[in-house]
């Protein structure tokens, strides 16, 4: 959403949370298959993202940007809220079908699960790195990003391309919550995806999506390294606050992360 609009959405995990629940109450209330679930899912997803940019983030436009952080906070808590009104009688818990035995790659065991997810994933970051780069849409995106008066100007439809922007915003969540259910598990506890999200993308580069896959790879190593290391020094649970100390390391030294692109302003 910040390499489309500008707009830090820090509801992040709660949107993920919301998507799990969907795909939850079409697996065990409507008795659907997967794929019809997930389907549904993207559908009410889409639903509540357009619902949102139309009734909430449009009457923001040009109001600070404090405005827009505590709206989507705001937005998040009441997710939260909802999730657990509506959807707290179903299970979170989802299986793919796949073998249970898990694969030997060149000697390393990995967890038949955790591949596919990889590779869906792989497949997404593909498919939006492609859709920025050479779509007309995403070209529109990225005018809209740096200059919405003068994308305007130009013909491009600002609420149509913001209102698509978060549209895929809540299918990829549909996606990306899904997989990380079903390799890690569900509940509330999605919504602390969405806190491990904000040093990823800050030290990979918020307009970066390279920069992202690079940040996720430095954040783990940097938490696997001080859960074995420092955790028994510094005490149980240093790694958790350990990539947040990155984070404010990088903000001092290159606010704008690793791959992020300065912001250019005329003197």
């Amino acid at each position: 959403m910040y390499k489309a609009s500008r707009v830090i959405n820090f509801a992040l995990g709660e949107w993920i949370m919301i998507a799990v629940g969907f795909v939850a109450t079409g697996l065990h209330a409507a008795s659907l298959g997967l794929a019809a679930a997930l389907a549904a899912a993207c559908v009410a997803m889409t639903l509540v993202a357009l619902a949102f940019n139309r009734v909430v983030l449009r009457p923001l436009v040009g109001r600070p940007l404090i405005a827009m952080i505590m709206v989507t906070i705001g937005f998040g808590a009441l997710l939260r809220g909802a999730s657990t009104l509506t959807m707290g009688g179903f299970p979170r818990r989802m299986t793919l079908p796949l073998p249970a035995e898990p694969l030997a790659l060149g000697g390393v065991v990995v967890a038949t699960e955790k591949l596919v997810a990889a590779i869906v994933a792989a497949v997404v970051i593909v498919v939006v790195t492609a859709g920025f780069r050479w779509s007309r849409t995403g070209v529109a995106l990225r005018a809209i990003a740096d200059d919405p008066q003068t994308a305007m100007s130009m013909g491009i439809d600002l609420d149509r391309h913001v209102a698509l922007a978060w549209a895929t915003a809540g299918v990829i969540a549909v996606i990306g919550g899904t997989l990380w259910t079903v390799v890690v598990g569900g509940g509330l506890g999605l919504v602390l995806v969405g806190l491990k999200v904000f040093p990823i993308v800050v030290i990979g580069g918020l307009d970066s999506i390279e920069g992202t896959i690079v940040g996720a790879v430095l954040i783990g190593i940097v938490e696997s390294l001080s859960a074995g290391y420092l955790d028994p020094v510094l005490g149980t649970g240093f790694s958790s606050i350990a990539p947040y100390l990155l984070l404010l390391g990088m903000l001092l030294a290159r606010p704008y992360g690793l791959f992020g692109r300065a912001d250019v302003v005329r003197v």
